[in-house]
């Protein structure tokens, strides 16, 4: 067991899709899908209660799928089943390596993971199980985003750790502007105001409703998902500053 302390107890993960397609154009990668389920082995090995949502951007996206003439609802609909897919293959790299794990979908479909009911969720987590939250909220016209906020309150949640593509939030993008800032803090209103693109501007307001920490990470560099829940690392928190 490592000696190193964890910030927070009961967190929830926030992985884009687009995370588990490596460097492929679209869909799954193996090798990338476990070495994801390592890093968060590793931090339940810490004794931290771990829950997940995944979005279906490898998949299927709502958005485009409307820009491209259809119907916005049923493109919603059709990511939302991508995230399920997504869960599905996240819960079978975890028991590959021995991480209980259950899914939990807020669209039924009981023949292939458990509906979405909030006290199980609590009781699978206080056992050491990771649960992966599927299917969105269950309603159209939200990213995975507001509905990751919406889980890591309902299940109390120390924080929600959003793992993208860059060890932080930057004032640019800096795939593309080379003098983009990285910034350390940021309060909720700083990300709302600036428009700074964390998250959904409805996730943001949740997370500042329910005092929820935000903290961005780069998933892509492996064990940063554990540095990040011990306080090492590089990685931006969004939350109120202490008065």
């Amino acid at each position: 067991m490592s000696q190193r302390k964890p910030q927070f107890k009961r967190v929830l993960l926030k992985m884009s899709g687009e995370v588990l397609m490596g460097t492929r154009e679209y869909g799954i990668d193996p090798s990338w899908l476990d070495r994801i389920a390592r890093d968060i082995e590793e931090v339940v090995d810490l004794g931290v209660q771990v829950c997940i949502v995944v979005g279906a951007g490898n998949i299927f996206r709502g958005v485009s799928g409307a820009a491209n003439g259809m119907e916005r609802v049923t493109a919603d609909y059709i990511g939302m089943l991508g995230t399920v897919m997504n869960a599905l293959a996240m819960q079978s790299a975890l028991e590959k390596i021995g991480v209980e794990t259950r899914v939990q979908s807020a669209i039924p479909m009981q023949a292939v993971c458990e509906p979405y009911i909030r006290r199980r969720a609590l009781r699978h987590m206080e056992k050491g199980r990771v649960v992966i939250f599927a299917g969105g909220s269950g309603n159209p016209f939200f990213t995975t985003d507001t509905p990751a906020a919406l889980r890591a309150t309902e299940m109390g949640c120390d924080a929600l750790i959003k793992g993208t593509k860059v060890d932080g939030v930057y004032s640019a993008d800096p795939a593309k502007d080379p003098n983009a800032v990285r910034y350390d803090e940021l309060t909720y209103l700083d990300v709302l105001t600036r428009d700074l693109r964390v998250m959904d501007a409805t996730a943001i307001s949740l997370a500042r409703e329910n005092q929820i920490p935000v903290v961005v990470f780069s998933i892509r560099e492996p064990g940063n998902f554990a540095k990040t829940i011990t306080g090492e690392g590089h990685y931006t928190i969004v939350r109120n500053k202490e008065v």
